[in-house]
C-alpha cells in the first residue's frame, strides 16, 4: 500500500472512532518493528520523528530509510515530526518528503503563535502535507523539548479560535496529560476533547500516552482522539530488552549482535501490538 498522507489516515480514524497509534521510533530496529507490527495487526500507524532523533540520524538519510521500509509496508502509514518550535528544522523536513509536522509554538504568546501556525500550514499545504498544532504546552520534557511546568490552559473559545483561523489539521489540547513517566494514573478533562470535537470536528492529538489505563484510552478516542502519541514506553521497552539481552550474554560469554537485534525487535513489535489493539486499530487497514 502507498504511503497514505496525514489527513486521510486521521480522517477515518476520527469518523469510525478508533486511534492511530503515533509511535516515536528511534532508529531502523524501532521503525521496522513498528511498521511489522501494523502490518500483522492490519492496522495503519503514524511513525512519529523528534527533533533530537531526526537531529541525530540527519535529515537525509532518516527520511531516505523511512522511505524504503514505508514504500513496502502493507499498512496505511505516514512520517510525522513531533514537537518542533524550529521553523527551520519544519521547512527541511517538508522539503524532504514529511507528510506532516507539529509546530510547537506553545511558549510563544497566543496571538504570535497563530500568526507563525498560519504559515507553517500554508508551506506544508504546498508539499500536500498536514500540520498539528497546539497552544499550550503538555507537561514534561521530551527529547529536550518542553518543560517540566504545564503551561496555562486557554479558554475553550481561544482553542477553538485557533484551529478555525490557522486551519490546522489535527488538535492537542492540555487536558491534563504528560509526557514522560507518570508517578500516578492522571486526572485527565475528557470532557475538554468533546466540547472541542462537538463544536468542530477536528482529530484531537493524545500526547502523553505512556501511562495511562485502558479505559482512559479508549474513552479518549470515542470522544475524538484520534492520534494518540506513544514515545515514553517504546524508549523503556527497547532500553530495557537491550539490557536484558546484554546481561544474558554476560553471563554466557556469548557475543552476537544479530541476535541482540532480533531479541529487542521481537519485544518492540509485541509492545507495539498490545497499543494496537488497545486504540482499536487492528484490522482497520
Amino acid at each position: 500500500m502507498p504511503i497514505v498522507p496525514f489527513k486521510e489516515i486521521l480522517k477515518d480514524a476520527f469518523d469510525k472512532r478508533y486511534g492511530v497509534a503515533a509511535f516515536n521510533i528511534v532508529n531502523d530496529l524501532t521503525l521496522d518493528a513498528v511498521l511489522s507490527a501494523a502490518e500483522d495487526a492490519h492496522s495503519p500507524v503514524i511513525i512519529q520523528t523528534s527533533v533530537k532523533t531526526v537531529k541525530m540520524i540527519g535529515v537525509d538519510v532518516l527520511y531516505a530509510m523511512w522511505k524504503a521500509m514505508a514504500s513496502k509496508a502493507k499498512v496505511p502509514t505516514c512520517i510525522h515530526l513531533d514537537h518542533c518550535p524550529d521553523r527551520a528544522m519544519i521547512s527541511a523536513c517538508l522539503a524532504e518528503g514529511w507528510d506532516s509536522v507539529l509546530f510547537d509554538a506553545s511558549s510563544m504568546p497566543l496571538e504570535e503563535n497563530r500568526r507563525q501556525t498560519v504559515e507553517v500550514v500554508a508551506e506544508a499545504q504546498r508539499y500536500g502535507a498536514g500540520v498539528e498544532g497546539e497552544i499550550e504546552g503538555i507537561r514534561g520534557v521530551e527529547d529536550g523539548v518542553g518543560s517540566d511546568a504545564e503551561s496555562d490552559r486557554k479558554t475553550l473559545e481561544a482553542s477553538l479560535d485557533f484551529v478555525r483561523v490557522t486551519g490546522v489539521d489535527c488538535f492537542a489540547p492540555a487536558i491534563g496529560n504528560a509526557h514522560g513517566v507518570y508517578l500516578k494514573t492522571p486526572t485527565l478533562d475528557v470532557q475538554r476533547v468533546s466540547d472541542i470535537t462537538n463544536t468542530i470536528p477536528i482529530p484531537i492529538a493524545l500526547h502523553g500516552g505512556t501511562g495511562l489505563t485502558k479505559e482512559q484510552f479508549q474513552d479518549l478516542i470515542a470522544r475524538g482522539c484520534a492520534k494518540v502519541n506513544i514515545s515514553t514506553a517504546l524508549k523503556i521497552t527497547y532500553m530495557q530488552s537491550n539490557l536484558a539481552y546484554l546481561r544474558e550474554a554476560e553471563t554466557k560469554n556469548k557475543w552476537d549482535p544479530l541476535s541482540q537485534f532480533t531479541f529487542v525487535r521481537k519485544a518492540v513489535k509485541e509492545m507495539v501490538s498490545e497499543y494496537l489493539t488497545t486504540f482499536g486499530s487492528v484490522g482497520r487497514a
